[in-house]
């Protein structure tokens, strides 16, 4: 088995946003601060729940800079580093190496995509080229390439890449996966709504868009399963489906800011070309979060 990077349940946190649309640290160290006392097992920044697609190669590296300080050794810090060029991601990655990251997250490479000869040739450059342990990221429906089990099982050889978020909602692929890759891969859901499902074959944890707006709760469905306590989890992860399923009511991270800012977060706004959902969607969300139990602002 290799070294883990976390189990549980990491949120893949979102990056505030002043009204001018600069980086707002402060409010970034507060969701940290707010991720961490609620028991969140890992911060994955930069991701796409982070808008890594629009922040520029500075911001990048400043937020992830600013994300291990402020984290400060209390979970593991997840830097996003993945991209479309193989020889950036490399670049990407030392620099997160070198900001003092606990791992990374890459995922697949997008629009110019690649075969799954390329894929395995992409994740080995770039392991080789850093220490950390890295989490490969298939989401098919983002980049338009999925991981395939037979390429999982090849990436497992490599000694530090460690884990897949595994995000194809294919539960027959992650079966398959665990599977060719036993204790050589892990597996981290990246669907919320399949977390207890995931945790039934043997994955440990999930990257979570759900944690920004209950980590504890997000946390609570992994470690219940961990104890033993499966009918607890379940309940759990089915009392909070609705919410999982509409946080996803339009491109992420829209929703999710969104409910955090019903909540009275102050996140701000995305980036554009993301921009914000209909008032109906918005009324849908306020809705599903009130019948969830959290206070609306």
């Amino acid at each position: 088995m290799k070294n883990r990077i976390f189990t549980g349940a990491g949120v893949a946190i979102v990056t505030p946003m002043n009204e001018d649309m600069s980086v707002n640290y402060e409010k970034l160290g507060e969701l940290i601060d707010f991720q961490i006392e609620n028991h969140t097992d890992a911060i994955i920044i930069c991701g796409t729940t982070g808008e890594s697609s629009t922040l520029d190669h500075d911001e990048h590296s400043a937020v992830i800079k600013f994300a291990v300080e402020h984290t400060n050794k209390r979970v593991p810090v997840i830097a996003g580093t993945g991209s479309n060029d193989t020889n950036y991601c490399i670049k990407l990655s030392k620099e997160a190496e070198a900001l003092g990251a606990d791992g990374l997250l890459l995922v697949t490479p997008y629009y110019n995509k690649t075969s799954q000869r390329g894929l395995i040739k992409h994740y080995t450059m770039v392991a080789e080229s850093v220490n950390l342990p890295i989490i490969v990221y298939s989401v098919a429906s983002r980049t338009g390439v999925n991981i395939t089990p037979e390429t999982c099982y090849e990436l497992s050889k490599v000694p530090n890449i460690v884990a897949v978020k595994e995000a194809s909602g294919n539960i027959s692929q992650v079966a398959k996966i665990r599977h060719l890759c036993g204790d050589n891969l892990d597996v981290y859901s990246g669907n919320d709504d399949q977390i207890v499902p995931m945790l039934s074959l043997g994955c440990i944890g999930v990257i979570s868009v759900l944690s920004n707006v209950l980590p504890k709760e997000t946390h609570d469905i992994c470690q219940l399963y961990f104890d033993g306590k499966v009918k607890e989890s379940m309940k759990l992860q089915l009392d909070l489906l609705p919410l999982c399923n509409d946080l996803f009511i339009d491109v992420n991270p829209i929703p999710v800011k969104e409910a955090m800012n019903l909540m009275g977060m102050n996140v701000g706004e995305c980036r554009m070309p993301l921009y914000r959902m209909t008032d109906a969607n918005i009324e849908t969300l306020k809705n599903t979060l009130i019948n969830t139990g959290i206070e609306v602002k």
